[in-house]
């Protein structure tokens, strides 16, 4: 299989409705994390290191800060002759609940496409992954469709999870939806999957003629009847499925051998590029295992902290294990600890504020305090 044969398909509001802070005013794959990265970032560089250079995105609301972000796709370098970046976004205002509408009402973009397979992902999911090992997988089992998954304990935030039960040659016999597991490890499937166009349109219209809208009940009849494979995601795997996961997120690029796996100078992970000056750093500025992004200047403590860019940290301020977005103000002497401070905000000088590893403080865009 020729990865220029596989079309990208990424659903960007994957599970928004499981982080109402993070998605008031965003979709979840636009979603800052890192200091200068997006989620969004992560799905599309390794589909565009993987060869595959014609991707649509379906966003149905709170799209813009994504369609700012990603632009014409210049960045993740899909703005070539033979390349494209689409933005599939709602129209005549109405915006699909279900995977088996979006999926068919797109049908004029994705059977106008000249891809004889669909690879199909998730917003929320941050991982580096080479998909072209996953297309020599597909090819050599001769699949209908390949299930990506990822061996481990279901992550908070999914409702409905689906699991894999494999068999020998990582052939899938059964597709299960909402195991009992209390805890256990199991066979994740998180959302990723190749698959086959026209197989999959046909089964699309079949669904929609019974009315059969459930697209993990659609997964399950479509295992018993074609060769369906899994595929294992071994390498670090992150799901933004909550608050806490995205906390949990951002403190593991404290991590050295996380940012060495997430990070691999021979799978780039690309982003939209702002310039800013170098940050700077006052004579009394102390900062210890953190991430700054540039632009910022800090003149107070910082630790273990994810600052963005173009961040101020005045004197006297102190922070510790916390998360802040672009362009926030600090004040003097103000005591930050286990807090998400979205872009734009502003703290006053002296405030104190102070959650928990479990429950980090959340303060919304443009807040000030």
């Amino acid at each position: 299989m020729r990865s220029n044969d596989v079309l990208g398909f990424i659903f960007a509001g994957t599970l928004d409705e499981k982080i109402p802070e993070l998605a008031a005013s965003r979709t979840t794959a636009s979603i800052p994390v890192g200091g200068k990265y997006r989620l969004i970032d992560f799905v599309l560089s390794n589909m565009s290191n993987s060869g595959v250079n014609n991707v649509g995105i379906v966003a149905k609301k709170n799209f813009l800060s994504l369609t700012d972000h990603v632009g014409n796709g210049s960045a993740y370098d899909l703005s070539k002759r033979r390349s494209n970046l689409t933005l599939l976004t709602p129209y005549d205002g109405k915006a699909f609940s279900n995977y088996v509408e979006t999926i068919y009402n797109m049908h004029g973009y994705i059977e106008h496409c000249r891809e004889e397979y669909i690879l199909f992902s998730t917003g929320n999911v941050v991982t580096n992954f080479d998909y072209g090992a996953l297309f020599d997988f597909h090819s050599r089992r001769n699949a209908d469709i390949t299930m990506i998954y990822k061996k481990g304990v279901i992550p908070a935030g999914y409702d409905r999870p689906v699991t894999l039960e494999i068999g020998e040659n990582n052939k899938v016999t059964k597709v299960l939806v909402k195991p009992e597991n209390n805890g256990e490890v199991d066979n994740h499937f998180y959302g990723s999957v190749l698959v086959k166009k026209d197989l999959l349109m046909t089964e699309i219209r079949n669904a929609l003629s019974v009315n059969e809208l459930d697209i993990k009940k659609l997964q399950q009849q479509m295992a018993e009847k074609y060769n369906v494979y899994a595929y294992e995601n071994k390498g670090y795997t992150a799901f933004i499925s909550s608050i806490n996961s995205y906390f949990d997120f951002n403190m593991d690029l404290m991590k050295k051998e996380v940012r060495d796996e997430l990070f691999s100078p021979k799978r780039p992970i690309y982003t939209k590029v702002r310039d800013d000056a170098p940050s700077r750093y006052g004579l009394n500025s102390k900062v210890k295992n953190s991430i700054i992004a540039q632009g910022c200047v800090i003149d107070g403590e910082v630790e273990n902290c994810v600052i963005s860019k173009g961040v101020y940290v005045d004197e006297g301020a102190k922070l510790s294990n916390c998360i802040v977005m672009q362009d926030t103000k600090i004040g003097k002497d103000t005591n930050l600890n286990y807090v998400i401070i979205d872009k734009d905000v502003a703290i006053k000088d002296g405030r104190s504020l102070m959650g928990f590893d479990s429950y980090p403080i959340y303060i919304a865009k443009k807040s000030e305090v």
